[in-house]
């Protein structure tokens, strides 16, 4: 089932400015140990229209640090799997403090789970770009203190911009931070773009978008950037889905960046098939401080790729390792090896390809343990024979269950998982992973290909996507 198509509130004129105002609450609960900004964004339109904002990141603290009796909408942002799944630990408890309250759910997660969150009792559920729609549900509360319901979900309604307003979040310095060697630097985080052109199958990001994207203009990210340096940023995260899905756009930001402030360092997230088409490119990343580039591989097996409809091979794979290290710049990919076509072998050629390439200590152990996961309105259901593989959607997992037809590869997975989970050196979680799988397939432990290479930078809290949960977010509630 497909995720419907945008709709405006009903009764709603978003032209007009009601006469009274209320007090907002929008509620962190997990973005990859970022400053959330998916609160700042809402934030700053919100104000603009003369709304009392409250906001509270429960990732680093408790419902009961603010008072929230006289809230009149609470907001909880849903960005990924991770903050769907704490919606459910703590709605009570933010009943409890705003019993006056309507809730709403948005983000890129919530039209996904539209019918698991008007379960919990959100009222409202809306995705995509959806500040003008945060702004219309106060709005209409403000003036009638009701809320309709829209049904379907309300997403990708395409507006202007404006700067975000990070003013009341907590510093950067409580969040992830860039490590390189033993330096630690404050980070910040950005996006230059909205939506993605792509269609993989997996991705979260194509049932609300469906292909379509839209930059923020040059002026704006560099004035979130700005204040987010004055706020002690030496580091910047660029979180577009892709940032060279308008490379162009993207090559303006990063020269317009590095000009004003040539001492702060940047990491982009960037497909495959853009670093190969776009390798001219590269060494204006390299000269305009970028340290590393995010991507989503997901597999070296090109049957996979082919029915994730990800746009490169394996050899693409290996041949943007290459245009990488040629550009001096490191390369940090990601992957969902358990698949219900992985197997025993693939899996060992994914430890045998990152050993070879001399990739282990840039793959943070958990991506070696990712489990795929199917949400509703995934694309990869309409692939023929597809849907026969599952079991019936799961509201407690957010998604259709399957088993893999080898149980030794669900075994597999699990003490990955285990493994993944510890708390010592990759390279000493890697060589563990690699007896492991090959005892699992049967076949003699070969001797590794690559000594341990040296640490590249890296944020301190691991990016991933698309996958059934494998560690859990640091919320506090």
């Amino acid at each position: 089932m497909g995720i419907p198509r945008p709709l405006h509130l009903p009764g709603v004129a978003s032209k007009v400015r009601p006469m009274q105002r209320i007090k907002v609450l929008l509620v962190n609960l997990y973005e990859l140990g970022r400053q959330p900004a998916g609160l700042a964004g809402p934030a700053a339109w919100l104000r603009r229209a003369g709304h009392e904002v409250i906001c509270l990141d429960l990732s680093l603290e408790k419902v009961g640090d603010r008072a929230l009796a006289d809230v009149t909408l609470v907001a909880l942002s849903i960005p990924m799997y991770t903050a769907t799944r704490l919606a459910v630990e703590v709605l009570p408890r933010l009943r409890a403090a705003a019993p006056a309250a309507h809730f709403c759910a948005y983000g890129l997660y919530a039209p996904l789970n539209a019918t698991f969150l008007r379960g919990l009792g959100i009222e409202a559920v809306l995705g995509g770009d959806c500040e003008q729609a945060l702004v219309e549900l106060a709005d209409m509360i403000a003036r009638t203190r009701t809320m309709a319901q829209p049904d379907p979900p309300v997403r990708y309604l395409k507006h202007g911009h404006l700067v975000p307003d990070r003013t009341t979040l907590l510093p950067l310095t409580r969040y992830a931070h860039l490590k390189i060697g033993a330096e630690r630097r404050t980070v910040g985080f950005v996006d230059a773009s909205r939506g993605c052109k792509h269609l993989c199958r997996h991705c979260p990001v194509v049932p609300i978008y469906e292909g379509r994207f839209s930059v923020v203009p040059v002026d704006l990210v560099l004035a979130d950037i700005r204040a987010q340096v004055q706020a002690g940023a030496r580091h910047i995260s660029f979180g577009d889905p892709d940032f060279f899905n308008g490379p162009a756009h993207a090559e303006r930001i990063v020269r317009a960046f590095h000009a004003e402030f040539p001492e702060v360092t940047y990491d982009a997230t960037i497909k495959i098939e853009h670093l190969v088409r776009e390798s001219a490119r590269l060494p204006v990343l390299k000269e305009t401080g970028c340290l590393f580039v995010t991507s989503a591989v997901e597999s070296v097996d090109d049957d996979v790729l082919a029915r994730l409809d990800k746009g490169h091979t394996r050899a693409g794979f290996e041949h943007a390792v290459a245009l990488m290290r040629a550009a001096g710049i490191d390369l940090a990919p990601t992957f969902v090896p358990f698949t219900p076509w992985t197997t025993p072998a693939g899996y060992l050629t994914l430890l045998h390809t990152l050993d070879t390439l001399g990739l282990v200590e840039s793959v943070p152990p958990v991506q070696l343990a990712i489990r795929l996961l199917i949400p509703e309105g995934s694309r990869l259901l309409s692939l023929p024979g597809f849907r026969a593989r599952l079991k019936p959607f799961d509201p407690a997992l957010l998604g259709y269950p399957w088993n893999h037809e080898d149980p030794s590869v669900d075994a597999l997975q699990q003490q990955v998982q285990r493994l993944a989970a510890t708390d010592v050196p990759r390279a000493m979680v890697f060589a563990e992973i690699w007896r492991i799988a090959h005892e699992a397939a049967g076949v003699p432990i070969p001797d590794r290909q690559h000594e341990p290479q040296p640490e590249g930078p890296r944020l301190s809290e691991p990016w991933y996507c698309c996958a059934e949960p494998v560690t859990s977010g640091r919320s506090t509630f």
